[in-house]
């Protein structure tokens, strides 16, 4: 019975070990793993607040002659470095509002196009889903050059349109964007119950009433989901952006940001790292206010039906 008792002893330290040596095995690579996303971030905010202007010359994370020279140069609020006419507000507010504006667009024309496709049965419907599955597989800077020639030809015609307007980027946009989100909202529809559509018909109700009424409630979380990624594609995009827009007070943040490090000799990385801080405090912020929806939506949408 000792040697049982024993034996059975031996077996549960080892059992304890072996969990606490994976416990221990665990923690070393997420603390790894967390270091190794976080110290870009820290490299960015240490440079920052370094007055230097280069990225070579930093050894440290905390830099000797830290301050807040480099705001106050972005800002325009130092009388001895001035960037002319630059107004970095300018470009957030651009991008702020090309991007929301794009989303707002493409949600509603997504939302409803992926009703139709799930909901309706029409003569093409099956070709037209292929199709934009089909575009979507080539990449987008393949289009570059036919996007800059559409978007002048359109300008010519309307000047609203045209190339160094926001309206026109927003177009880009939506066209860029639609294909792939339809075909996440189609999924997402066909996932819904159908007696949803049955029984508001047989209470009288059009299409509309039952895909505004019944069915657009249900879609929050994808219609969150696909919201902040066309936000963020839209507000972090830069090739685009560059290429239509060729007016300082046009630009958006990231073609702004660019100015800063343009310059082979004059490249202001410390103004650069200030501006790109700032510039991710939209998506942070959208990222806090509509965290509790993004979980809470897809865990209802998960038991839903």
């Amino acid at each position: 019975m000792s040697n049982l008792a024993q034996t059975f002893g031996a077996l549960r330290s080892s059992q304890k070990f072996q969990k606490r040596f994976s416990v221990a095995v665990r923690l070393v690579i997420a603390v790894f793993l967390i270091a190794f996303s976080i110290f870009p971030v820290l490299w960015i905010v240490s440079a920052s607040f370094d007055p230097s202007q280069s990225l070579a010359t930093q050894t440290s994370l905390i830099p000797r002659n830290a301050s807040l020279q480099n705001y106050q140069r972005l800002f325009g609020k130092d009388p001895n470095y001035k960037f002319g006419d630059l107004v970095f507000q300018k470009w957030i507010r651009n991008s702020v509002k090309v991007s929301g504006i794009s989303t707002i667009l493409s949600l509603t024309i997504t939302t409803m196009a992926a009703y139709a496709f799930s909901r309706m049965r029409f003569k093409g419907r099956v070709a037209m889903l292929k199709g934009i599955l089909l575009i979507q597989v080539f990449p987008n800077l393949l289009a570059l050059v036919a996007i800059y020639v559409l978007i002048f030809q359109f300008g010519e015609i309307i000047p609203a349109l045209g190339l160094n307007t926001h309206a026109g980027l927003i177009m880009v946009y939506l066209g860029g964007s639609m294909g792939m989100n339809i075909w996440l909202m189609k999924g997402f529809l066909d996932t819904i119950p159908r007696d949803i559509d049955e029984s508001g018909m047989v209470d009288g109700a059009s299409h509309f009433q039952i895909f505004w009424h019944l069915i657009l409630p249900l879609l929050r979380p994808i219609l969150v989901v696909i919201g902040i990624l066309s936000f963020i594609g839209t507000y972090g995009d830069f090739i685009l952006a560059r290429i239509l827009l060729n007016d300082v007070n046009q630009y958006t943040l990231m073609v702004g940001l660019q100015i800063f490090t343009a310059g082979q000799f004059d490249q202001k990385w410390g103004v650069f790292a200030a501006g790109a801080l700032i510039g991710a405090l939209p998506i942070m912020i959208i990222y806090l206010l509509l965290q509790d929806q993004i979980v809470g939506g897809l865990t209802q949408g998960a038991v839903k039906g």
